[in-house]
């Protein structure tokens, strides 16, 4: 991923470069494990000077987003339970390696002096913690910005095919105590703060990975110069961070209009400048009904590019996997 910093800008160097890490993070751009690149060598492709870098470095840490190791350099964490192996119950039929599995993971722990007894007590436990974690899933987000959690509930629901309750991040604390169990799904923009909360509780956190926006970054780059564009979303922080990074690659280049689904006025002053609306799929009806309300007051209607997705579909499948829905 190559990042860009408009030197000029109202917004701090350092604020822009962060946020195009996090997004990168977030996208799975950069997956956990991936090595950022070093201060020198950010340096040279931002022209930043390396004790930003290293500011916006400790930021992304103090998040819980990367963590550095010692001589080697900075990574991004791997959070929650992903990527993690779920031990099933299925056919050898169709699993024929299933029982080299089972059995090795019995020998193992007599081999740790466990009885046959204790080591059964065990498998039934952790098959039974999970089956009750998936069967209540919670979405959270800081209320500041709860429409995206709004958008990644919608899209669980209809992924999943299961309840999700959307939780804001200021009452998951109260919603646990009142829980037995549960899984907490967010989104890697609010990992840190929900694993604070839920860690003590035994509650295990799942991380999804946002939709990576290739398509609409590369339609942002060969926008002509002067062109407004139109941001529509349920999400304030999606928009924010939205317009943090066009400008970032564009600059003054570009007229960026923002306006949350919910808000009449600025929608409606946004149809009528914006040549191109970008919005997410909960927003699409209501950028159709406004532009349709200014028909009479348009030369030519802006073209709209509706996002059908806010989380990554491989993120989809491991949480399909780690819920045992598959």
């Amino acid at each position: 991923m190559q990042f860009h910093i408009q030197p000029d800008s109202d917004i701090p160097a350092s604020n822009q470069l962060f946020n195009q890490i996090r997004f990168a993070i977030a996208s799975r751009q950069f997956p956990p494990g991936h090595r950022l690149p070093s201060t020198r060598q950010l340096a040279m492709q931002t022209g930043l000077h390396r004790n930003t870098i290293s500011k916006v470095y400790r930021q992304l840490e103090e998040t819980g987003l990367v963590e550095a190791q010692a001589g080697s350099g900075i990574y991004v964490r791997a959070q929650g339970h992903e990527g993690g192996t779920q031990l099933n119950s299925p056919t050898l039929e169709k699993y024929p390696q299933a029982y080299k599995i089972v059995q090795q993971s019995v020998d193992d722990l007599l081999k740790q002096g466990c009885s046959l007894n204790q080591a059964r007590e065990l498998f039934l436990a952790e098959i039974d913690w999970r089956l009750r974690c998936s069967a209540r899933v919670l979405v959270t987000a800081p209320t500041q910005d709860i429409g995206v959690g709004e958008l990644m509930a919608r899209e669980l629901e209809q992924s999943l095919c299961i309840p999700v309750q959307l939780v804001p991040m200021e009452e998951l604390d109260r919603t646990l105590d009142r829980a037995n169990s549960g899984t907490v799904v967010t989104s890697r923009y609010f990992i840190g703060e929900a694993e604070e909360i839920a860690a003590p509780k035994s509650v295990r956190v799942i991380p999804v990975d946002i939709y990576d926006y290739a398509g609409e970054i590369e339609l942002i780059k060969d926008l002509p110069k002067d062109s407004c564009v139109g941001l529509v979303s349920l999400s304030t922080g999606l928009l924010r961070a939205s317009e943090v990074i066009i400008h970032s690659l564009r600059g003054d280049d570009l007229l960026v209009v923002t306006a949350q689904m919910g808000d009449a006025y600025k929608l409606n002053a946004l149809v009528r400048s914006a040549r191109t609306i970008i919005c997410d799929r909960a927003s699409y009806p209501s950028v159709k009904m406004s532009i349709g309300a200014a028909r009479d007051d348009l030369i030519r209607p802006p073209q709209i590019i509706c996002i059908e997705n806010y989380i990554g579909a491989k993120s989809i499948n491991l949480l399909k996997r780690e819920l045992g829905l598959d």
